[in-house]
């Protein structure tokens, strides 16, 4: 097919700069690659296009792999409705609709599509070198994060580097990795070595790409018990060499020494429940309020971010919809919940309950650690007029996260509103489901220091995590590197890679068997479904399903995953 014939059609809506600059719009229906791109705008365009395909990863929020992983891991349950059958399925590794994962799974081809586009036809652009470099970077670095995430979900996926549409069976798990690393070296080159707030919030950094490259390096080596991690030519047909852990280490030190990322001073500063408007009224972070030392608010002067997905300050329910935080939306208290009584923590859809063994397990291992209180509530001593049951509400065993749910503030006349948001950025619209405009951090600088620790094991990242949240230093093992890595970024969406390339899944797993929830508000314990967690891991080793359109489509060309398909994948709801 001739390239030049190949229709690239944008978004309607793109993401751009700045959070604002992402709803900035263009018609660009009439644009292919005949006469696109040119300009520098083009190129700016183009890399955007990239960009706006990453919200999905919160948005369709019970079916992207962030949530996903969330609900599969040792640390919350599916919950939801009754009726919510999927969010349950992804917790015991089951399914629920054969298109299950489908949405996510098109986003992300679609941003690596894209990413394809900016590499093949970038050189045209009339930018300038140091520009040129930076976009490359960017293009480089997104196609890596977009099959990091489809690696870790689906395993071997098919590896398509040009536009040039093809009906390819799974590419072998080496080629996949050897990929990934050969993206994430070019974007470390390319990028700027300009420290983190010189950049736009929301765009990818030399740091941003070391990190992931350390992140991609941990989950491999581990998951698949190799020493190295293989290095690509750029053609994915061939591995040139590989990547060593002192290469990594050498990375992972470099961000460390030379972004200018640092921590937060507090860590209740980095969630949003710290904001200005709702810390004066409540009484957990009142404190910080006094001082005027609240929430540390989204954009470069967030030392803490690494690497962040852009939301939108004016999403709807027309063509900007998905640009709002979902996420939030998802993980927040259903129903008659959310209200003053569950103050300042507002209604959401009930995904993702706190598994009560994360808090048991917590309060053995570090009983004065600030951090459980910072990102857990526990309703039974925080809310006793929490209504359990509310909405029919299932797998609920009294404890929700505090980092990633909806947040409420009363305005200067004492009114409650749905969403802090509403006051922060001004927004006119109060929705309670698509008002949720904090940006979602995906790397953060504590992650970093946990890496780092990890791949040198040492304790000096480790203790400065610890550090922060006024814990006495620890000399460096496996096991306290992982109760800090559980702790610190509970919720964050790495648990499940963790356990996974640990090796610890199965049995961490299998201890959310036979606790004690609530389903419709009657006790309950958590059941077997599929013959039980560790039963469903050894099954599909922790990969999710292929949609049966895809697999359809491909005429026989991509083959299922193991574990899929037969009749203990299918969940029946409670």
């Amino acid at each position: 097919m001739n390239m030049k014939k190949i229709l690239f059609l944008l978004a309607a809506a793109l993401l751009c700069v700045s959070c604002e600059d992402f709803l900035d719009t263009e018609n660009l229906t009439k644009k292919d690659t005949t006469n696109f791109p040119k300009s520098a705008t083009d190129a700016e365009q183009m890399i955007s296009g990239i960009y706006s395909t990453l919200n999905t990863a919160i948005s369709n929020t019970d079916r992207n792999y962030y949530f996903v992983s969330e609900l599969a891991s040792d640390d919350r349950f599916g919950g939801g409705g009754e009726n919510d059958k999927s969010m349950q399925a992804s917790d015991k590794l089951m399914n629920s609709e054969p298109d299950m994962y489908n949405s996510f799974w098109s986003a992300r081809y679609k941003g690596i599509n894209r990413a394809n586009m900016s590499l093949e036809t970038l050189d045209n652009c009339e930018v300038d070198a140091a520009t040129l470099n930076k976009y490359k970077g960017e293009s480089h670095y997104l196609r890596a994060f977009f099959y990091h995430e489809l690696a870790e979900m689906f395993g071997e996926v098919p590896l398509l580097l040009t536009t040039v549409a093809m009906n390819i069976p799974r590419t072998n798990i080496d080629l996949i990795y050897g990929q990934i690393a050969y993206d994430l070296k070019q974007a470390i080159t390319l990028l700027p070595a300009t420290k983190y707030n010189t950049v736009e919030s929301g765009h990818a950094t030399k740091w941003a790409a070391e990190a992931l490259m350390a992140r991609v390096f941990l989950f491999y080596t581990g998951f698949y018990g190799k020493a190295d991690m293989p290095l690509g030519d750029g053609t994915g047909e061939a591995n040139a060499g590989s990547i060593t852990k002192q290469e990594v280490i050498s990375w992972i030190d470099d961000c460390v020494a030379n972004s200018g990322h640092g921590l937060i001073n507090d860590f209740r500063r980095i969630w949003a429940y710290s904001n200005q408007y709702t810390a004066p009224d409540y009484d957990y972070v009142k404190d910080l309020a006094d001082a005027g030392n609240t929430w540390v608010v989204d954009g470069t002067g967030n030392q803490e971010h690494v690497f962040v997905i852009k939301c939108s300050k004016m999403a709807d329910w027309g063509t900007i919809s998905g640009y709002a935080n979902l996420y939030v939306l998802f993980s927040g208290m259903r129903g008659e919940n959310g209200t003053e009584k569950t103050f300042p923590f507002g209604v959401g859809w009930g995904g993702g309950p706190v598994t009560p063994n994360l808090w048991e397990d917590w309060v053995k291992a570090e009983p004065n650690d600030m951090r459980r209180e910072a990102s857990i509530v526990n309703v039974t001593t925080d809310y006793p007029e929490y209504k359990w049951g509310s909405d029919s509400q299932v797998e609920d065993a009294g404890y929700w996260t505090k980092k990633f749910t909806p947040i409420r503030a009363y305005d200067s006349d004492g009114t409650l509103m749905n969403t802090f948001a509403s006051l922060q950025w001004n927004i006119p619209s109060d929705d309670y489901q698509l008002g949720h405009a904090q940006d979602h951090p995906v790397i953060r600088f504590a992650d970093v220091l946990l890496m780092q620790s990890e791949l040198k094991g040492d304790a000096e990242g480790l203790n400065k995590v610890r550090a922060r949240a006024g814990l006495p230093a620890k000399a460096y093992s496996l096991d306290a590197l992982k109760n800090e890595r559980r702790f610190e970024l509970a919720f964050e969406g790495r648990r499940w890679a963790d356990i996974r390339r640990w090796g610890d899944a199965p049995a961490a797993l299998a201890k959310q068997q036979g606790v004690s929830i609530k389903n419709r508000g009657v006790d309950d314990v958590m059941r077997a479904f599929g013959g039980g967690y560790a039963k469903r891991y050894e099954e599909t080793k922790g990969f999710f399903p292929l949609a049966k359109s895809e697999l359809d489509l491909s005429e026989g060309v991509l083959e299922q995953n193991a574990g899929w398909g037969i009749s203990n994948a299918e969940y029946p709801g409670w």
